[in-house]
């Protein structure tokens, strides 16, 4: 007799300090628990969500506040955006993204920041600095010296 998917699942979460239901059966590449259920892998915590709480919004991705990603306490799990859920994190993207201040120490404010052409912020008084730099260098260069 084959047992249902619920039990297989149960049997394969721990407690943890911390709260986690953590899965300690087969997880991805990235940590995230896979379960094989209805001939197809399926993410744990997305499972116990569906399970305990109900359907996962349409366009919302489940996050885990726990920061842990084997993690399928339905109490650490939340649906948010994708953007949520990746300025959440601790990415690249997510760091700059918190970012309030340049590397020279000015801050991001919307009279000294401007948005390059690939979408990233950059400061307008470094900008200036550099451009200036750059014209006191050009206007010791001339063409009788080259």
């Amino acid at each position: 007799m084959r047992r249902d998917w619920t039990d297989r699942f149960l049997a394969r979460l721990t407690d943890t300090e911390r709260g986690c239901w953590e899965w300690i059966g087969t997880r991805d590449r990235y940590g995230y628990g896979q379960m094989w259920v209805d001939g197809r892998y399926r993410s744990t915590h997305r499972l116990a969500y569906e399970r305990l709480r109900g359907p996962i919004p349409d366009g919302l991705e489940i996050d885990h506040l726990c920061r842990n990603r084997a993690c399928a306490n339905p109490d650490h799990l939340e649906p948010v955006t994708h953007r949520t859920n990746i300025l959440r994190g601790v990415s690249f993207a997510a760091c700059k993204a918190r970012q309030t201040h340049c590397i020279h120490g000015h801050a991001f404010t919307s009279a000294t920041v401007y948005r390059a052409p690939n979408g990233t912020r950059k400061c307008r008084p470094c900008r200036t600095t550099a451009n200036q730099r750059y014209r006191r260098r050009r206007a010791g260069v001339s063409c009788a010296a080259a």
